[in-house]
């Protein structure tokens, strides 16, 4: 069609051209289809994320398609742009969800280069379930909750405010101990409804959430507070974010139909009025 980046870049050689795919512009598996999960298989992520001894979990399509996928490609759009700026060059941004998922996966790689987490394993590490202080309990009402307590300060609080033996649960950072403080912790927080360990942790230093489904949070009061979701056209959805102090995002607007933009697009690419009537009279637009 003439719209591949090197006949572009000849017309305007400011051009930042961005190609987003799952496996990357080149490779054995670059014509292959592939879809979220198997960008997670293929770079150790989905291998990590599960319970011990249990299959791996997929997590939603979040990491590779919206965060190795789109914000990738997102950040390599903005980088190429200020780039231009200085050299008044454009370029190609190659963004595969594969190397995406490769990137967040740093902090595990840190963490295994450093003796700090088991690879052969999953569900037994320190953010991956295995830590009684980094884990969800299920509450009284059925409901759950999410505690994140790995810092000593925020641990101690939250022995103090569950109640368990602060001897038995002094040693935080043995991993020996995480199977049955875990059964302590799960006991103690099942003796309670959410709402009640809402009530006494929510706010505070514990590192503390209730597990809210995607329906029940637009109603927390902190996210009613900053107006993480807005309504449009009776839909709830998240507002705009990243938050710009000097140039606020806004939902100017819900989805356009089908068709709604047809004539202004057409018209824009120079067809004439009459021309536009007969492609709708033929059937070939809405």
């Amino acid at each position: 069609l003439g719209l591949g980046p090197e006949t572009c870049l000849a017309h305007n050689p400011r051009l930042v051209f961005a190609r987003v795919t799952g496996w990357g512009q080149d490779g054995p598996l670059a014509a292959a289809a592939g879809h979220d999960i198997n960008y997670l298989g293929l770079t150790g992520a989905l291998c990590a994320i599960g319970r011990d001894a249990e299959r791996p979990v997929p997590p939603l399509n979040l990491v590779a398609d919206m965060g190795g996928g789109g914000m990738l490609l997102m950040t390599g759009i903005l980088a190429a742009l200020l780039e231009v700026q200085k050299s008044g060059q454009g370029q190609i941004v190659d963004a595969a969800m594969v190397d995406g998922v490769a990137q967040l996966m740093w902090t595990v790689h840190g963490l295994e280069a450093g003796g700090h987490w088991d690879a052969t394993r999953r569900g037994v590490n320190l953010v991956d379930g295995g830590a009684h202080f980094y884990d969800t309990y299920q509450c009284a009402d059925g409901k759950y909750v999410a505690v994140g307590s790995i810092e000593p300060q925020f641990y101690k609080l939250l022995v103090e405010l569950t109640g368990v033996d602060a001897v038995e649960f002094a040693d935080q950072m043995d991993a020996s101990q995480w199977p049955e403080r875990k059964k302590q912790l799960a006991a103690v927080f099942k003796s309670k409804t959410q709402a009640q360990w809402r009530e006494l942790m929510e706010g505070s230093d514990v590192c503390f959430a209730p597990v809210l489904s995607f329906l029940e949070a637009p109603d927390h009061p902190h996210n009613r507070a900053r107006n993480s979701y807005v309504e449009v056209d009776g839909f709830v959805q998240p507002a705009p974010a990243p938050r710009f102090s000097r140039t606020p995002s806004q939902v100017r607007g819900g989805a356009p139909g089908v068709g709604s933009d047809t004539e202004a697009v057409l018209t824009d690419a120079g067809f004439a009025a009459e021309e536009i009537a007969r492609l709708r009279q033929v059937g070939a637009i809405d």
